[in-house]
C-alpha cells in the first residue's frame, strides 16, 4: 500500500530521476523505447532524432553542469536553497538518505535524481510504519517541496529542448495538487 496522499507511481519518479542524466550513444534509443508507456516524451524524442548527439549532450550541460556565465538549472537542493553547492541541504539529505539505509555513491545527496529516486523507494514500502511515512514527509515536504517548483519553472523556461521543458512540466505538475 502506497504512503496515503502522496503520487502513486514510484517508476514515474524514476523516470524524472532518469532524464536527468547525461545523454550517452543509446540514450535515443531508450527514450523511443519509453516514449511507448509514455507518450509525452515523443515531442522530445522526435525533435532529439533530428539533433547530433554532442547538441543535445550541450543543453544538457549548459542546463545541468555548466553554463556560461551561470548554470540555469542546477538539479541540486543546496544551489536553490542556499545559493551554492555542499549547502546545508546537502549533509541533510545525506543523514536523510542514511536514515533510510540508502547511499548515493559519488554524487551529492541533494542531487535531484537522488532525491526523486529516494522518493520512489519510499512509495514502494508496503506497509508504511509511522517513521516511514515521517521520513517521507521529512523528504518530500521539507526538501522536495520547497525547491523543485522553482527548478521546474527554470528548466521549462530556460531549456532550448524540448524534452527538457516538457520534463520541467512533468516535476512541476508533481507539487501541483499537493497541499
Amino acid at each position: 500500500m502506497p504512503i496515503p496522499g502522496k503520487p502513486a507511481d514510484p517508476r514515474q519518479l524514476r523516470l524524472l530521476a532518469g532524464l536527468l542524466a547525461t545523454p550517452t550513444g543509446d540514450s535515443l534509443l531508450v527514450l523511443n523505447a519509453l516514449s511507448e508507456d509514455h507518450p509525452w516524451l515523443c515531442p522530445g524524442v522526435e525533435e532529439l532524432t533530428a539533433l547530433p548527439l554532442d547538441q543535445w549532450q550541450g543543453e544538457h550541460t549548459r542546463l545541468f553542469v555548466n553554463g556560461y556565465p551561470r548554470t540555469p538549472c542546477p538539479p541540486f537542493e543546496s544551489a536553490y536553497r542556499h545559493g551554492c553547492m555542499h549547502g546545508t541541504a546537502t549533509g541533510q539529505m545525506g543523514d536523510l538518505y542514511r536514515r533510510l539505509g540508502l547511499a548515493v555513491g559519488d554524487i551529492p545527496a541533494d542531487y535531484l535524481g537522488a532525491e526523486l529516486e529516494a522518493a520512489a523507494w519510499l512509495l514502494e514500502q508496503l506497509d508504511p510504519e509511522p517513521h516511514i511515512t515521517g521520513l517521507w514527509n521529512e523528504l518530500w515536504h521539507n526538501h522536495l517541496a520547497i525547491w523543485t517548483g522553482r527548478f521546474a519553472a527554470d528548466l521549462q523556461s530556460e531549456s532550448e529542448l524540448r524534452l527538457y521543458r516538457d520534463l520541467g512540466g512533468k516535476i512541476a505538475a508533481l507539487f501541483e495538487a499537493q497541499p
